[in-house]
């Protein structure tokens, strides 16, 4: 006698097969396009903040006193250290400059050869790369009589005081409410990081 197989005991035909694996294809599609667009996001406010912890070294530096490791005159030198960014070209965009301000005069001075610890004269300590497609987007001078949006920024500190050192090329001659230094990804993704004459640091 042959024995009767219930329903409950039939396994999946192909037809059930193809469906449910065409279910997990269309998730699965879903999931890693959503996880892509929130790396993004997550990437592009780790530069945000990366950018900003730079920029509290060089404030930290400067009302330490730390000094270069490098032969100069310091009989009449204030400890003073900044960052600088530029817009200028697509290398430009792609990082930014931590730099020791030798010649007291508020920017940076340029090198051919960065980081420049064996040159005296060169103000290069280091240049990060920004890494993942992402690039500065923008930057700002904000203020009663500010140009609004520059090609190149210098966000400097210099002991004793606590506050900030804010110059661009041409020279500014406004009062300045804050400057920011705007971020993108190819995505469309972005951040900024906001510096105030005081030297408060905030991060959009």
């Amino acid at each position: 006698m042959v024995k009767q197989i219930s329903n409950y005991q039939r396994g999946m035909t192909y037809v059930e097969l193809i469906v449910v694996l065409s279910i997990f294809s269309v998730m699965a599609s879903v999931v890693i396009f959503d996880y892509g667009a929130f790396q993004s996001r997550v990437d592009i406010k780790v530069l945000a903040s990366d950018i900003a912890l730079k920029i509290v070294e060089a404030q930290k530096a400067s009302l330490t006193g730390k000094l270069p490791m490098r032969t100069y005159n310091f009989s009449t030198w204030k400890p003073s250290y900044g960052i600088y960014f530029s817009t200028d070209t697509t290398n430009e965009k792609k990082s930014f400059i931590y730099f020791t301000d030798l010649d007291q005069l508020g920017d940076y001075t340029s090198s051919t050869s960065c980081p420049g610890m064996n040159n005296s004269t060169n103000e290069c300590i280091d240049q990060i790369s920004i890494t993942k497609r992402n690039s500065i987007s923008e930057l700002k001078v904000v203020g009663d009589g500010c140009p609004g949006v520059v090609t190149n920024l210098n966000v400097v500190f210099k002991r004793p005081e606590s506050g900030v050192i804010i110059t661009s090329s041409p020279a500014l001659s406004c009062d300045i409410s804050f400057t920011e230094i705007s971020v993108a990804s190819p995505e469309g993704n972005g951040s900024s990081i906001k510096v105030y004459p005081s030297g408060r640091i905030q991060i959009d």
